[in-house]
């Protein structure tokens, strides 16, 4: 898989809603459908840009996720999530510039991630892996799934690209073609 916008699903896809966390940050949850066009992640390099758009994620390198329609990056941080009391995942930053919270490694086998594969995404700076259980939310998000951290790997959070816009490396990286 190469840094591109995808759609992520474990057993729902995830989008990002108003509702505001414990920490006053957006929440990030989990749906039924798989076409909603609110459900699309942007993979990006760390804030270094060692992510070249293109080239292949490799298995174990650092990400950034940023969400497409409103720019803010996944995040967590230690604070308690609000219905399952593990670490609360949300939406932080503004125009994809958020802070070192926002970084994930891509766990996968192989040398690359790739299109079919399922991946976890262990953040760096707590150490949680990104998971998706059973606790719903009511009212005004009622039915979407909560996203949190939680600290054991699992069959909670495993992730797949189910679509997207994948883009393939050049051959020569140096000629361009562009005006």
């Amino acid at each position: 898989l190469t840094s591109a916008h995808i759609n992520l699903q474990s057993f729902t896809d995830k989008r990002v809603t108003v509702l505001l966390l414990g920490s006053g940050q957006q929440s990030v949850t989990g749906v039924e459908v798989s076409d909603d066009a609110n459900s699309y992640w942007r993979i990006r390099g760390k804030i270094d840009g060692s992510c070249q758009r293109g080239v292949p994620v490799k298995c174990g390198q650092a990400v950034r996720l940023t969400h497409v329609n409103t720019g803010k990056n996944l995040h967590t941080h230690h604070f308690p999530s609000p219905l399952s009391n593990n670490q609360e995942v949300s939406a932080f930053g503004d125009d994809g510039e958020g802070d070192d919270l926002d970084v994930w490694t891509v766990q996968c086998s192989g040398t690359y991630w790739e299109r079919d594969d399922t991946v976890r995404f262990k953040h760096i700076g707590t150490d949680v892996f990104l998971s998706v259980t059973g606790e719903q939310y009511g009212h005004p998000i009622r039915g979407q799934r909560e996203v949190h951290g939680m600290h054991s790997a699992n069959h909670h959070n495993y992730w797949k690209a189910m679509e997207g816009v994948f883009i393939k490396p050049s051959l020569d990286s140096t000629k361009h073609d562009e005006l």
